[in-house]
C-alpha cells in the first residue's frame, strides 16, 4: 500500500520551527531596545550597532556551514545558540563589547536555524506546489512572532525586563523535539518523492539539467543575481529599519511613557505580523500561477508606499496604527517569502542553497546595518521624518532592481514531469 505523502507534515513541522527560531526572536528583540537604551544609558546608535557588528563577524557561517550540514541539525544547533543569546542579553553588565558578543551568538544562531535550512527543506519536498508550501511555512514566522508581541509587553509589565528576556528565551527550545522527531531533510530519506509523486522528476527533452549546481563564479556573472541581491537587500533593509525604529518613532510622535510605547508597539507589531500572513499566502498562491517577477515587483512597490503612513500614528490618531500595520505587514510578508522562490526560478533548484547562502548574508547585512545608518542619520538631522524618508527612497530602489530582472517562464528547471510506464521498485 502506498504511504501517504509526508510532505505536509514537514510543512507543519517547519511552520513551528521557523516561527520559533526566527519569528519569535527577531520580531521581539526590538521591543527591548528602549530598555537597553535607558538601562545602560546607550544612544540609539549603540543599541542598533550590536547586530550589524555581529553580522560582519559571523557572516561566514552561512556560506561555509549551511551547505555542508543537515538542515534539521542546523535548526537544533541554531535555536540553542539563540536561546543562550537571550540569556546573555538579560545579564548584560553595561559594557558595549559584551552586548556585541551576545549579538554575535544570536547572529550565528540566526544564520544556522533561520530561513536557509527551512527554505532548503521545503524546496526538497515540493516542486510543483513549492510556492504554496513555502507560504504556509512562512506563516509560522508571523503567528509565533505575534505571540511574542503580546507576551513580551505582558511580562515586562509584571517583572524586570531582564527576567522577561530570560523567560522568552526558553521558547526557542520548543524547536528541538520537532526537529529531532518530525523533520526529514528530503523525501528520499523515507522513500518518497517530491509532491507525493510515485516517481522522481523526469527532465523533458531540451530542458535545463536540474542536477547541475552553478558555482559562485557562474552566479556572479549573471546580471539577474546582482539585481536580485540589490533589490532584496534594499527592500529588506528598509523593512528592518521600520521594525527596529518603530518604537522610537512612536516615542518621538508623542508616546512618551513606557506603558504607552509598549502598548502602541505591541498593537502595531502584532497586526503587522498578522497582515503579513495574508501577504505570504497570497504571494505563494500567485507565484505558483503568474510571473514571479511581477508579483515581487508589486510587493516591493507596496513596501515603499506603506512606509510614510507610519507618521500618521499619533496619540490623537491612534486608529491609524491599523492602516499602517495592515498595508506594511501585507507587503512585508510577501517580500520575505518571494526571495527564495525567485532565486529558484532564476538559477534552478540545484543552485538554490549556493545562491541563497550568498543572498541571505547580503540581505542580513542590509537588514541589520541599515537600521544603524538610519539611527545615525536621525541623530544628524535631529528628527525621524527625514530619516524615514531615506528608508522610503531605499525601498523604491529595491523595486527598480526587481523590475530589471529578466523575465522567466512560469515553470523552471523542468518542474513538469512525465509519468513513466510504472513506478520504480520499492516506491
Amino acid at each position: 500500500m502506498k504511504k501517504s505523502f509526508y510532505g505536509w507534515w514537514i510543512v507543519a513541522a517547519c511552520f513551528m520551527t521557523f516561527g520559533v527560531s526566527t519569528g519569535f526572536p527577531y520580531y521581539n528583540i526590538a521591543f527591548f531596545f528602549d530598555y537597553f537604551r535607558d538601562d545602560h544609558q546607550w544612544p540609539i546608535q549603540i543599541v542598533t550597532l550590536g547586530a550589524p557588528i555581529a553580522v560582519l563577524l559571523t557572516i561566514w557561517a552561512g556560506p561555509i556551514i549551511v551547505p555542508r550540514v543537515s538542515p534539521r541539525l542546523l535548526i537544533i544547533v541554531g535555536t540553542g545558540m539563540t536561546f543562550l543569546a537571550f540569556q546573555w542579553f538579560a545579564r548584560l553588565s553595561g559594557n558595549t563589547w559584551e552586548y556585541y558578543a551576545a549579538w554575535c551568538l544570536y547572529m550565528v544562531g540566526y544564520f544556522l536555524a533561520g530561513p536557509i535550512p527551512h527554505q532548503i527543506i521545503i524546496s526538497n519536498w515540493f516542486k510543483e506546489k513549492r510556492g504554496r508550501a513555502m507560504g504556509i511555512t512562512y506563516v509560522g514566522v508571523a503567528i509565533v512572532g505575534s505571540i511574542g508581541n503580546k507576551v513580551g509587553p505582558y511580562l515586562a509589565s509584571k517583572m524586570p525586563y531582564t527576567e522577561a528576556l530570560q523567560y522568552m528565551g526558553f521558547v526557542l527550545l520548543i524547536a528541538w523535539p520537532i526537529a529531532l522527531f518530525m523533520i526529514k531533510d528530503k523525501p528520499e530519506d523515507i522513500g518518497q518523492f517530491p509532491d507525493g509523486k510515485d516517481h522522481p522528476p523526469v527532465v523533458e527533452a531540451g530542458a535545463v539539467n536540474p542536477v547541475k549546481s552553478q558555482t559562485f563564479g557562474e552566479l556572479l556573472q549573471k546580471p539577474a543575481f546582482w539585481f536580485l541581491l540589490v533589490g532584496s537587500a534594499a527592500s529588506i533593509g528598509s523593512i528592518a529599519a521600520v521594525n527596529f525604529h518603530m518604537k522610537f518613532v512612536f516615542e518621538e510622535q508623542g508616546f512618551t511613557s513606557q506603558a504607552a510605547r509598549n502598548e502602541i508597539w505591541s498593537t502595531a507589531s502584532f497586526w503587522v505580523l498578522w497582515a503579513s500572513i495574508a501577504g505570504r499566502l497570497l504571494a505563494g498562491y500567485l507565484a505558483d500561477r503568474y510571473s514571479k517577477k511581477l508579483v515581487m515587483l508589486a510587493t516591493y512597490l507596496v513596501v515603499a508606499l506603506a512606509i510614510p503612513s507610519l507618521f500618521l500614528v499619533t496619540p490623537g490618531s491612534v486608529h491609524f496604527v491599523y492602516l499602517f500595520a495592515l498595508v506594511f505587514g501585507f507587503a512585508m510578508g510577501a517580500d520575505y517569502m518571494l526571495i527564495p522562490l525567485m532565486a529558484a526560478d532564476q538559477f534552478g533548484l540545484a543552485s538554490l542553497p549556493r545562491a541563497m547562502s550568498a543572498i541571505l548574508p547580503t540581505d542580513t547585512i542590509s537588514q541589520f546595518w541599515f537600521p544603524n545608518v538610519i539611527a545615525r542619520l536621525k541623530e544628524a538631522v535631529g528628527a525621524y521624518p527625514q530619516a524615514i524618508m531615506a528608508v522610503f527612497a531605499t525601498a523604491f530602489i529595491g523595486a527598480i532592481a526587481i523590475a530589471l530582472l529578466p523575465k522567466h517562464g512560469k515553470k523552471n528547471e523542468a518542474l513538469h514531469v512525465q509519468k513513466p510506464d510504472r513506478a520504480p521498485a520499492g516506491s
